[in-house]
């Protein structure tokens, strides 16, 4: 029976990961961080291990006997300076790959972001992309650790393996389906552009499955995989979606693209001077994010991996839907939601 250790296990997409490891029957150990609240994976069995991907002295018991790494940790979606974000989504990246080769592990499975390619690239993106990130901190440290990984396999022999998947949703994501679904609640709703720009999201189901395929894989060393849905739903339709399902007006104000970019900027310096240093309402990444045509080719991973995505993108939306409105009822009434995923450090 293989030990896989989970960084990032704590998070959305990694709740999903360690489900189905168990499911698998592996015994599984999940890094962390110190004082964060790990009740619910002990409650599973789960070994839980207090460390920091930052701190490469505490890196070294949680992969000591593990056959395979899966490296979800990350800094994301937090207003902080891009040296914060460098600590963990390139330092930390080396130091728990220098973990795993000391402690002879068989499988490394990092998961990068599509973000590492930029937007707006004009036809779809393949592995062969240069890695030409936004200027943003988290694409920029993203497409950096992605790097790090790549010469650790050059030069070290890392045993390691690249998944790159778009933005992930599903039950538990509060912070994309979240957020939208909020917005287009309280009537916030906009369309950015024409609206008829494919989105780049794929349901967090097909990234568990293409991540598993990238730890089983025995010709997967050493090569990046593009995971994503290549039938994507452009942002008035996934916006449409989310409104239909959630209970919410559709979004039908349409805002012109360079001055919502304009708009950003101008939020972003604000930020950055004033006394609070509180997260922008608008940013010119957000505004990039939801108003480029932004496609990522899989035909890689599909022949190569074996990987197709298993659920439309329609159906993932409904699903995801059920899980939003679930987890309304519950704040109303003081019940547990179904998933309270961490977000920040650990994705």
């Amino acid at each position: 029976m293989s030990t896989i250790l989970v960084t990032g296990g704590n998070g959305f997409v990694g709740r999903h990961v360690v489900a189905a490891l168990q499911e698998r029957g592996g015994a599984v150990r999940v890094l962390a961080l110190p004082g964060e609240d790990a009740s619910w994976l002990r409650h599973r069995g789960v070994a839980v291990y207090q460390g920091d991907v930052r701190v490469p002295e505490s890196l070294a018991r949680p992969v000591h006997g593990a056959d395979a790494v899966l490296h979800l940790a990350a800094m994301m979606d937090v207003w902080r300076p891009i040296e914060d974000y460098r600590a963990v989504n390139v330092a930390g990246t080396e130091n728990i790959g220098r973990a795993a080769l000391a402690a002879g592990v068989r499988r490394f499975v990092h998961m990068s972001s599509s973000s590492v390619y930029g937007v707006a690239l004009g036809r779809p993106a393949d592995e062969s992309f240069p890695l030409a990130p936004f200027p943003d901190p988290y694409p920029i440290t993203k497409a950096a650790g992605d790097r790090v990984v790549q010469r650790m396999i050059a030069e070290d022999h890392l045993p390691a393996v690249i998944i790159r998947p778009d933005q992930i949703f599903g039950p538990g994501d509060h912070l994309h389906f979240g957020r939208m679904a909020d917005r287009l609640r309280a009537g916030r709703g906009i369309v950015v552009g024409s609206g008829d720009n494919a989105m780049p999201f794929v349901y967090v189901s097909d990234v568990v499955r293409g991540l598993l395929l990238a730890l089983d894989h025995d010709r997967a060393v050493g090569e990046a995989y593009n995971i994503t849905n290549d039938h994507p739903l452009t942002q008035q339709q996934l916006l449409d979606a989310i409104a239909c399902d959630t209970g919410a007006c559709p979004a039908r104000f349409h805002v012109p693209y360079r001055a919502l970019y304009a708009a950003g900027y101008l939020a972003e310096r604000l930020a950055m001077v004033a006394p609070s240093r509180s997260r922008p309402p608008i940013t010119r990444l957000g505004v990039a994010f939801f108003g480029t045509e932004n496609r990522y080719a899989i035909h890689k991973a599909r022949h190569k991996l074996g990987y197709s995505p298993q659920v439309d993108l329609r159906d993932g939306v409904r699903i995801t839907a059920l899980w939003y409105r679930q987890r309304d009822r519950s704040s109303l009434t003081g019940a547990p939601a179904a998933d309270n995923a961490a977000e920040g450090v650990a994705i």
